[in-house]
């Protein structure tokens, strides 16, 4: 499994506008073969600080994601949105144990 995990950070005046192109990025990696958990979250405490949180199957499923539809379109939205300083780290691992 491949975790990918990180932040990126946009305008804070640019959230509202951000939500829908993030909720249909999330929405469409979800729904890709091999994406195991894909998620943003708003930091509670630094407006305009997104964490990412991305659980893939293997290295396939991570390059066809790289190259999907709707990343190429999530990734033209960047300048429009004021996305920048992404910062992301990808991990490998086994499944899991739960605590």
């Amino acid at each position: 499994m491949l975790i990918i995990t990180g932040t990126f950070r946009l305008a804070a005046a640019n959230l509202d506008a951000a939500r829908p192109a993030m909720a249909a990025m999330v929405s469409a990696s979800r729904a890709e073969p091999g994406c195991l958990h894909y998620s943003y979250g708003e930091d509670v405490l630094d407006p305009g600080l997104i964490h990412v949180t991305e659980h893939w199957a293997d290295h396939g499923s991570l390059a066809a994601h790289g190259t999907s539809p709707h990343i190429r379109e999530w990734r033209a939205a960047w300048p429009a949105l004021g996305i920048g300083a992404r910062d992301l780290m990808r991990f490998e691992a086994d499944g899991g144990t739960p605590i």
